[in-house]
């Protein structure tokens, strides 16, 4: 029972009565929490009485005095985000020095560096930094070189950040990095006709480069016809010596010979398409035959003397 009534209490004085308390101790000004990245200024009375910007639990009566227990009725307390913020300007309107309007890009960090300044020396500290960004992007960038103001980037990041960053710090709002993102053209019909002339520069490529490969063939083509013809005409001219010699080889033996023109002259008479009668041995088929030839041959033949 005992234990029971030691946890009950316990558990009272844990969950309710210290939360309470602590509620207290802050209202009345006590002490103040202080998360990561983020800073307190204490105002009382139009007057800057403190600020804190490290993290953790701090006794307000160790750093403010006495008026610590007044700020929490009679004055107000600023939380300011001391974190690295970052903006983006779209299309800054700068002329190139050629003349062509173009648009800048410009991407940048900044951050808190002054409480104080940040609060009471501008109503506005973050549109005036976009503000001077962009005027400084104006005036700077303006005039250039269009080659210059498209391959460049990171020297036109530095002239603007060099610009921008003293009169900004006097805002109490730093600026960080700066880099410009993106360049382009801000006239339509500039674009279009840009496109045009890109794309008809494609096409005059395409067109030399089809031209000269086919050239390169025809020159290729051309030489191995010649190399084939000059073979072709030597090896002409080498066959009739190579043949007359194993002729003259072959006309040694006088059996291979013989059988060698038995060889070719059937072989010509085959590739001839000549139509062949075989007749049997011993038989007068043959002599009818001619004697048949020969009698229509004599009618065919016109008479001597006849008269029509």
């Amino acid at each position: 029972m005992p234990f029971v009534i030691a946890l009950v209490v316990s558990f009272v004085l844990c969950a309710i009565l210290v939360p309470v308390f602590l509620g207290i101790c802050k209202i009345f000004g006590l002490y103040d929490i202080v998360q990561e990245r983020r800073c307190h200024v204490y105002v009382l009375f139009g007057n800057v009485v403190g600020t804190i910007d490290q993290p953790g639990l701090h006794f307000l009566f160790q750093k403010l005095g006495v008026r610590a227990f007044l700020v929490r009725w009679l004055g107000k307390r600023h939380v300011l985000d001391m974190r690295l913020d970052q903006d983006y300007l779209r299309s800054q309107p700068v002329n190139s020095e050629e003349g062509a309007p173009m648009g800048i890009g410009i991407w940048y960090e900044m951050y808190i560096s002054d409480p104080v300044a940040y609060l009471f020396k501008n109503t506005d500290p973050r549109g005036s930094l976009g503000a001077n960004v962009s005027n400084s992007t104006v005036r700077c960038l303006s005039n250039m070189k269009l080659d210059d103001m498209l391959s460049n980037r990171h020297e036109m990041s530095q002239t603007v950040r060099a610009e921008v960053s003293p009169q900004s710090h006097q805002w109490g709002y730093k600026l960080g990095s700066i880099y410009i993102r993106k360049v382009h053209f801000r006239d339509a019909a500039m674009i279009k006709q840009i496109e045009s002339k890109v794309v008809n520069r494609l096409r005059q490529v395409t067109s030399a480069i089809r031209q000269e490969g086919a050239n390169q063939v025809s020159i290729i083509a051309s030489t191995a016809e010649r190399k084939a013809a000059i073979e072709f005409a030597k090896a002409a001219a080498i066959r009739p010596e190579i043949v007359g010699a194993v002729l003259r080889e072959i006309s040694l033996d006088q059996e291979v010979a013989n059988s060698t023109f038995e060889v070719l002259e059937t072989q010509k008479i085959i590739e001839g398409e000549a139509r062949i009668v075989l007749l049997p041995r011993g038989g007068s088929l043959l002599g009818d035959m001619l004697a048949a030839s020969s009698e229509s041959a004599d009618r065919r033949a016109p008479k001597v003397g006849s008269s029509e």
